[in-house]
């Protein structure tokens, strides 16, 4: 496996980044930590049990909204899967903490954090566990989980905000199953979302999702207006469904082949979070960057 990491990583050697493992594990990144003196946005949570789409579901999600917003400028938009491990504090990601400090730095724009949990099917007998309904949602391809978002989902979570409508102003995020789920909604809804981040995706064959680097390769010459940032662990998954790190290092070099924006960030470490949670910072500055005036 080695070997043939190193191949791929020759092979990718203007799109990949490695780093090494003191800097990928920096506890003292002042952007990853409270700073004083930068103002701090606020958290709203709540439960959404009204799904259509996905029958029967109910999640946990919650709603930063920046302490700079205000109701009469459009905001910003970014929706994360797996939304409770970004949204600790003092988690791996710490996206709210993140998000303070690059808003007061002016290298992001404002921008309203959605963080949404996979649903969870309630147990209808005593004793019996809540099934979850995490890998049909974010590791099948298709429209379905992007509906969810922008039909459902959203209107509720978002009420009462204003939110920039344009694609790129509105990006999505996740990890592991949902980082695939991530780029899915972007590849299925290009008119609402223009921007990914992916951490440790699943482009494996969990539900189909190694299909990926050939759609994008027949989007050429026309691909899709998304801008995709792509963190991956090179000791990351390999098994029946696939291999991870090769996995995400074809949907990158499929990316370049198309002609898509993108950043491929190969670190130290596997199937964990803690290795890219020192990403969101420079991956924040990147994605956003055409978006500051």
């Amino acid at each position: 496996m080695k070997t043939t990491l190193l191949l791929a990583s020759a092979f990718l050697a203007t799109a990949v980044s490695t780093l090494p493992a003191a800097e990928a594990l920096n506890p003292k990144n002042p952007d990853r930590n409270i700073q004083s003196g930068v103002p701090e946005g606020k958290i709203v949570s709540g439960v959404f049990a009204e799904s259509q789409i996905f029958p029967g579901t109910k999640r946990d999600y919650s709603v930063y909204v920046p302490a700079q917003y205000s109701p009469e400028k459009p905001a910003a938009l970014m929706v994360f899967m797996d939304g409770g491990g970004y949204a600790k504090k003092d988690g791996a990601f710490r996206v709210p903490v993140v998000f303070d400090n690059l808003i007061h730095q002016k290298t992001m724009p404002v921008t309203v954090a959605v963080f949404v949990s996979p649903g969870t099917i309630p147990a209808n007998r005593p004793g019996a566990k809540d099934r979850s309904n995490r890998s049909f949602e974010y590791d099948s391809l298709g429209d379905r989980y992007a509906r969810f978002l922008t039909e459902e989902f959203l209107p509720v979570a978002l009420k009462g905000l204003n939110v920039s409508a344009a694609p790129q102003q509105r990006a999505v995020c996740g990890i592991s199953s949902g980082g695939i789920c991530a780029f899915t909604v972007a590849w299925e809804k290009p008119e609402q979302f223009g921007k990914v981040l992916s951490h440790i995706g699943s482009f494996a064959n969990i539900r189909g999702g190694w299909a990926y680097p050939g759609l994008v390769r027949k989007s050429k010459p026309a691909p899709r207006p998304l801008k995709v940032y792509l963190q991956e662990g090179k000791d990351d998954l390999d098994n029946l469904f696939g291999n991870w790190p090769i996995g995400n290092e074809d949907l990158a070099t499929a990316l370049k082949f198309a002609g898509y924006e993108h950043q491929f960030v190969l670190t130290d470490g596997g199937h964990s979070g803690v290795w890219g949670g020192d990403q969101p910072p420079n991956a924040l500055r990147w994605l956003w960057s055409d978006q500051l005036k």
